[in-house]
């Protein structure tokens, strides 16, 4: 198995979608559907663009990906194909390393997630109402 993390660029952009796509309707039964068309427009135009995406690609296939800004983990998906499977935790750990991850808002409703960054030492600090786009998603904050 070769596996490596990059940084993406705009050509990647259809692919991490897909790898987003594939996640949300794995892990994010909760999200009303014009909600979800909403994240998947917003998404490549609003967010991508403006930040640093790093991709993990196993044997030349994107699987997963990877936001950070200023120490927030801002986006970490894997593909459902290869959720549980340690991807995601390798892409976190790379994340924590050369971008000092200490904190992640995490989707109330998505008890996976935070159980998932539970395990890398994450404990919840606090919880909004509503989630960064002011949809009522409420947020769980977490620190590290």
């Amino acid at each position: 198995m070769s596996q490596k993390i990059r940084l993406a660029f705009l050509d990647d952009h259809p692919r991490i979608m897909e790898i987003w796509e594939s996640a949300v309707r794995a892990t994010h039964n909760f999200l009303a559907e014009e909600d979800f068309i909403y994240f998947k427009q917003a998404i490549p135009k609003d967010y991508l663009p403006n930040l640093e995406v790093f991709l993990l690609i196993e044997n030349d296939e994107p699987i997963g990906f990877s936001s950070a800004s200023e120490g927030n983990l801002e986006m970490l998906f894997i593909h459902n194909d290869y959720r549980g499977k340690g991807y995601g935790k390798k892409l976190f750990h790379f994340m924590k390393e050369n971008h000092g991850i200490t904190k992640v808002d995490v989707n109330e409703q998505n008890q996976q997630a935070i159980g998932f960054y539970e395990k890398l030492g994450f404990r919840q600090t606090g919880r909004s109402e509503k989630d960064g786009s002011g949809k009522d998603y409420p947020i769980i904050h977490m620190l590290r």
